[in-house]
């Protein structure tokens, strides 16, 4: 076990530390020890009255205890083991949770994601796709909800084989948790033959705003991602713009115009650059093949040193007319934190840090694929 786990896992639980502060706290005071020293004091600084939920060394132990009683693995960005696609994201989580065979996380892997109320056909066909992809040595990853997820996760299963790809399945809620209850023996095979990976605690129910992160992680561990009857506005589509996002390949299954689960998925193939799927061929010629299977985030030159330069070293002090500035940009509508940057004409360093402690204080939130948005007006604090 990586000795530095406890305290990473401390620094990834504390609250307000999302993916992207706990990076840039890391890169900033080089161990997640002297970070959590010095959280109090630059949560305070940006405005935050309230002390920070910082979980104890005893809390952390016992979670790390009870994963590995399940036979469970944790597995933070600094490991080797780090799955390299997902490390390559801004936001990828400080730490995953695996059940099963984490291998699998590093494999080459196709998304697939689409309606939970599928038709039968929806469902045939992803059965079939992902039994292909499989026997082409492709890892399946799906969200594990009904229809679509529970289709793609049964055809990547069927019949296993050494050479074959298996499948994966992201979840929102601990490893200790079944979600939806239907899927109990689907998730405990997948458990056993393939692997079930989560950023959340042992414990946590998966509630709604636990599904973007579910949806990053599916877009993320993919080299591409199918999208089968997704209906406009549907957790299938967010997935894939992720996908978009992070310069993954987006395919998109074609329905009935009449069907409105299909509305979704097929404005995908009208309006984005989606490749229109009816087979296995239509995929495999768009996957990237410059997959990095190197050692984790911080080998070679590290982020620490990209943000701070060769010294390290903190740039929290005099940094009052940055905060000013950055709030004064930022609105209730997301906005990506380059343009942020862009607008801000202080260095990179300064904004990242001041986003930093605004999240510590609870005043923004990072959002998936690199955006930052507010959450509380300054005058309320």
């Amino acid at each position: 076990m990586n000795p530095d786990l406890p305290a990473l896992l401390r620094l990834a639980r504390t609250g307000n530390v999302g993916p992207v502060s706990w990076r840039r706290l890391i890169a900033e005071y080089g161990s997640a020890e002297q970070a959590l020293r010095a959280l109090p004091e630059r949560a305070r600084r940006a405005g935050r009255r309230g002390p920070l939920t910082i979980p104890d060394e005893r809390a952390v132990a016992e979670e790390i205890d009870g994963v590995l009683k399940m036979g469970g693995r944790l597995i933070t960005l600094h490991d080797p083991e780090y799955p390299p696609l997902l490390a390559e994201l801004p936001d990828s989580p400080p730490v995953l949770t695996v059940l099963g065979n984490p291998a699998l996380l590093r494999a080459q892997s196709v998304g697939i994601v689409g309606a939970r109320n599928a038709s039968a056909v929806g469902m045939r066909f992803t059965e079939s796709l992902a039994t292909e992809l499989s026997q082409n040595g492709l890892t399946v990853v799906s969200g594990l909800a009904r229809g679509i997820d529970g289709a793609a996760h049964r055809g990547a299963l069927h019949g296993v084989f050494p050479d074959w790809g298996g499948t994966v399945a992201a979840i929102a809620g601990g490893i200790d948790v079944v979600y939806p209850q239907e899927h109990k023996d689907l998730q405990a095979r997948i458990a056993r033959e393939g692997a079930v990976v989560t950023e959340a605690p042992l414990g946590t129910m998966p509630q709604a705003r636990h599904f973007p992160r579910r949806n990053r992680l599916i877009a993320g561990l993919s080299l591409g991602t199918v999208v089968v009857e997704a209906a406009l506005q549907s957790g299938s589509l967010i997935t894939a713009d992720l996908a978009d996002k992070y310069s993954r390949a987006v395919f998109a299954v074609p329905g009935s115009p009449l069907d409105p689960r299909c509305r979704g998925s097929n404005n995908l193939l009208r309006s984005k650059n989606a490749h229109l799927v009816e087979n296995i061929a239509d995929i495999l010629p768009f996957l990237r093949h410059d997959t990095p299977f190197g050692g984790g985030l911080f080998s070679g030159f590290s982020e620490r040193q990209a943000l701070w330069g060769e010294g390290g070293g903190s740039v929290s002090s005099g940094l009052d007319t940055v905060r000013e500035r950055v709030l004064s940009l930022l609105s209730y509508t997301p906005v990506a934190v380059d343009e942020l940057v862009r607008h801000c004409q202080f260095s990179v360093s300064a904004v990242l840090s001041v986003l930093t402690e605004l999240e510590l204080a609870g005043r923004v939130e990072s959002l998936p694929g690199g955006a930052v948005v507010l959450l509380v007006p300054a005058e309320t604090e």
